[in-house]
């Protein structure tokens, strides 16, 4: 059922519904991703965003209390959400960290191949404000900097002393994809991500291998 559709309920019903502090957060967020997503945060008003809510303005200013620190909280539970599947991925991959590296840039790709794609929701966003402190490039950078640490985890146990460029070599693919997969579509070059990875990952793997070697001698 829509926001609309819920508030609609609620006035027909013979006693309002409390919803909890929580909820309402939700209802906003989710619409938030809906309208950001399908155009962009810039050129989605707050009144729009109210209506759409099936909420009272009040409401809805007195969770955030200002567009740009919705923008920023709506980035903040997208980065909380795409990091909590990647955990799953570890978590389920654990003591396979090649696989768990691979897998990771093969969710990526299952993203950027999904119906109604439009490129990365915090790229797309953040380049729309040019603040650094906005919330949405704060957000955005602080997922980016979580997620370079998984890889960076991940690619240290697969080619030690090789981990650093590994896990930015990856992560640069990562980006790629989404770049290309938002302009170019998913049979673009963004198709080639996966193997472009795991010929970096075994080539890094031969790499670490010599320098234990070398430095064994």
């Amino acid at each position: 059922m829509t926001a609309a559709a819920l508030s609609l309920a609620d006035a027909d019903s013979s006693s309002p519904v409390r919803r909890s502090r929580a909820e309402r957060e939700a209802i906003v967020l989710d619409t938030a991703e809906r309208l950001f997503s399908a155009r962009s945060s810039r050129s989605v008003g707050m009144d729009e965003l109210v209506r759409e809510t099936g909420l009272g303005k009040m409401t809805v200013y007195r969770l955030f209390k200002s567009k740009d620190e919705l923008v920023g909280a709506y980035l903040a539970r997208k980065a909380a959400t795409v990091l909590g599947h990647i955990d799953e991925i570890l978590v389920l991959l654990e003591g396979d960290p090649r696989a768990a590296l691979l897998a990771v840039v093969e969710y990526v790709e299952g993203d950027v191949t999904r119906a109604g794609f439009r490129g990365c929701p915090f790229t797309n966003v953040s380049s729309e404000y040019d603040d650094p402190a906005h919330p949405a490039r704060s957000a955005a950078a602080d997922y980016k900097f979580e997620l370079h640490a998984r890889l960076e985890r991940l690619a240290e146990q697969v080619a030690p002393g090789r981990g650093e460029d590994l896990a930015a070599q990856v992560h640069l693919i990562m980006d790629g994809m989404y770049l290309s997969g938002g302009l170019l579509g998913p049979d673009g070059p963004a198709a080639h991500g996966r193997e472009l990875a795991g010929r970096l990952v075994d080539l890094a793997v031969a790499e670490s291998a010599a320098d234990q070697v070398a430095v064994s001698v």
